[in-house]
């Protein structure tokens, strides 16, 4: 599953940001959507509109950080199906089944979601009173998607799901800030990135799609036909659509995590769930996971943020005899197992994607995997 790379203590060091913009100059918007908010967005953030084989411009990210090492083959390797493209993808894409915009009801209440309407906008009224508007937090459908360079879709590789936390945008803080489709080239593995827009830069953890039943499987599949066209390789949806994933969720993203987990139909193919400093409820999904998805691994990290919940979950995992580790081992792919990790009381919530128990920690998880 690996990619070549070299040096793999770099990761460990802090590194030098490198600041990485989409902008109208550079990605233009695709075809009139139907639902009536995309425009807005459009105008802040324009965005690719993929489908099926048109073309996509593309930006790509730095030269990789580290450099390339031996290549490390999984155990199972599918059959050829064509030589892998060398250069990296990175392109906002938007999806049908993207979690927003949502016009259905909350499951913990059976109460519509835009519950406000005014003037003519339609709003959800959060549990503390403001109201969020559709046209400006809800209305934005791209999902943010990375393919390294020297990916292969013909060799074990792996999705990466990643759910930003509140106060996001996917250019300036998943993209720019936190870095996370760097961190998924730099981890050398054969992995690809796929980030939805949830509320924009808004402190909320509306899951929207994904608490439909079977929302999360519907967003996967198109996220592997969107690679795939992305990829230029349209004949190889399917591959893309079936490969293993992970999800990794930071601070509110927690919710949309346990969403997937409950009802999002993903199955046994879900081989793995972190959560990045975002343990602040749903705690039954996540010990249900950990029961029943024996072979799939399961990694929360903690700040003083969220440590009174992860002690709390490590009391629920001692009283059912279910181990767990400190630290992150290695051949996580193979071993699963659970983990629950303290950070350091200097590392600050905000800059958790970025310097965790490590520089990089998505990049260190990847690393680990075999």
């Amino acid at each position: 599953m690996r990619q070549p790379r070299a040096g793999s203590d770099i990761r460990r060091k802090r590194r030098r940001w490198m600041p990485l913009v989409l902008t109208a100059g550079v990605l233009t918007c695709g075809s009139a959507s139907s639902q009536t908010a995309n425009d807005v967005f459009a105008a802040r953030w324009p965005a690719n509109d993929v489908t099926g084989t048109i073309g996509v411009r593309t930006v790509p990210l730095p030269t990789p950080r580290p450099q390339p090492r031996t290549e490390r083959q999984a155990a199972l390797t599918p059959p050829a199906l064509s030589p892998p493209r060398p250069e990296p993808r990175t392109a906002l894409v938007k999806f049908a089944s993207a979690p927003f915009p949502y016009n259905g009801t909350v499951p913990t209440t059976g109460e519509p979601f835009l519950n406000v309407t005014e003037n003519g906008r339609k709003g959800h009224r959060t549990s503390r009173g403001g109201v969020l508007w559709e046209s400006t937090t809800f209305g934005d459908n791209r999902v943010l998607l990375h393919i390294p360079r020297g990916f292969d879709v013909t060799r074990p590789a792996v999705m990466v799901v990643f759910f930003h936390g509140h106060g996001a945008e996917l250019t300036r803080d998943v993209l720019n800030r936190q870095n996370v489709p760097e961190q998924i080239t730099a981890s050398g593995m054969n992995a690809v990135l796929v980030a939805p827009q949830f509320a924009v830069d808004a402190a909320d953890s509306s899951a929207g799609r994904f608490w439909e039943p079977g929302g999360f499987t519907r967003f996967v599949k198109e996220a592997g036909a969107k690679l795939a066209a992305l990829d230029n390789r349209p004949a190889a949806a399917a591959r893309f659509g079936n490969l293993p994933v992970i999800i990794v969720a930071y601070s509110g993203g927690y919710v949309p995590a346990a969403y997937a987990i409950r009802q999002g139909g993903l199955g046994k193919k879900l081989k793995g769930l972190v959560l990045m400093d975002g343990l602040y409820g749903e705690m039954d999904d996540f010990i249900h996971f950990i029961r029943n998805w024996k072979s799939s691994f399961f990694i929360s990290s903690y700040t003083a943020s969220t440590r009174r919940q992860n002690m709390s979950l490590a009391q629920m995992l001692k009283a059912q005899h279910i181990p767990y580790d400190t630290e992150i081992r290695k051949n996580l792919w193979r071993r699963g197992g659970v983990a629950l990790i303290e950070t350091e009381n200097t590392v600050r919530h905000r800059d958790f994607v970025t310097e965790a128990w490590t520089g990089n920690p998505i990049a260190d998880i990847l690393d680990k995997l075999d």
